[in-house]
């Protein structure tokens, strides 16, 4: 007796398993016997899929940026013109001195002088205006990189004799900061209204390809199909539809990457840095397709439950 229980249900199982595989490829098989109408559903979903993807990439790379101010700590201090360098020397040693600083490098005149002349439209300028008198219109500069908070250094180097002003980024790293976490929420809202939208998408397709079905449901019913047995091809139909459409969205945003390239490291070139964008990691491709191909899941799943039960027999 045992046995045979045993046997029902490896017999059951094997059942469902086959028909899990049945279902995965007649799904796929309705899908690509329509290819126009099942292109427009993907794109259409891609595109939903790749609004919010594009802007939670772009900050991402915004990040790195912050990230980039926020290791350098790094205040500038200005000395008044006409300095000796055997002042701005003997500043320097006294700033090296100090427990919060880290490092200090002393930028003269004519160094500063120099790294203008890199910059074709600046070296016009100093030509015009003549090397000595350039030259001597800029002051020496000390870039001290404070080992705690820049603040606190600034304010006491703002107060040593010989210093005209000292400056730091803290307010802009702040302002970016503020913006970044504005454009994270922007993102998150946009991220979930416009995957519900994806998911109505699915899920008035799903409905269409019921309603083609509705006779060959009705007699699976009538012969004793369980829901689970009528709604699995559903299922994996909006699966595979997710799948598709977060594939697409991935290769839309490598598209938009590629195409941005070379503008942005021609612009960072130009401020005399490098930038170079970076896309999503392996894991997260992995987590884009499995968001979406849940999101065509549970579309097919709401609407397919919701058509057995308005088309369940009543029990008279």
């Amino acid at each position: 007796m045992r046995e045979r229980t045993a046997g029902t249900h490896a017999g059951r199982f094997r059942t469902w398993l086959a028909h899990h595989g049945f279902s995965v490829m007649a799904s796929l098989g309705r899908l690509l016997r329509r290819p126009w109408s099942s292109l427009l559903t993907i794109a259409v979903m891609a595109l939903a899929l790749a609004l919010p993807l594009a802007l939670g990439l772009a900050l991402q790379n915004l990040a790195r940026l912050d990230g980039a101010v926020q290791a350098a700590h790094e205040v500038t201090v200005f000395l008044p013109p006409g300095t000796g360098a055997g002042e701005a020397e003997a500043l320097a040693r006294t700033l090296r001195a100090r427990a919060d600083v880290a490092t200090v490098e002393t930028v003269s005149p004519a160094q500063a002088l120099a790294r203008m002349r890199e910059r074709p439209d600046l070296a016009a300028a100093i030509d015009a205006l003549g090397e000595d008198a350039a030259r001597s219109a800029l002051p020496s500069v000390l870039r001290v990189s404070a080992r705690g908070d820049e603040r606190a250094l600034a304010a006491a180097v703002q107060a040593m004799p010989g210093v005209e002003r000292v400056q730091y980024d803290a307010a802009w790293r702040q302002r970016l900061q503020a913006w970044l976490g504005f454009g994270t929420r922007i993102a998150q809202v946009l991220a979930v209204l416009l995957g519900l939208g994806a998911l109505l998408v699915v899920g008035n397709t799903v409905r269409l390809d019921i309603q083609s079905r509705h006779e060959e449901i009705a007699v699976l019913k009538l012969l004793g199909a369980s829901d689970g047995f009528v709604r699995r091809p559903f299922l994996y139909l909006g699966l595979w539809y997710g799948l598709a459409a977060g594939a697409l969205a991935l290769a839309i945003l490598a598209a938009a990457g590629q195409a941005l390239r070379a503008p942005l490291a021609s612009l960072a070139a130009s401020y005399g840095g490098t930038f170079a964008l970076q896309g999503l990691a392996w894991p997260e491709v992995a987590g884009v397709l499995a968001v979406a191909g849940l999101l065509g899941w549970l579309g097919a799943a709401a609407v397919a439950g919701h058509h057995l039960r308005q088309n369940r027999p009543v029990e008279g």
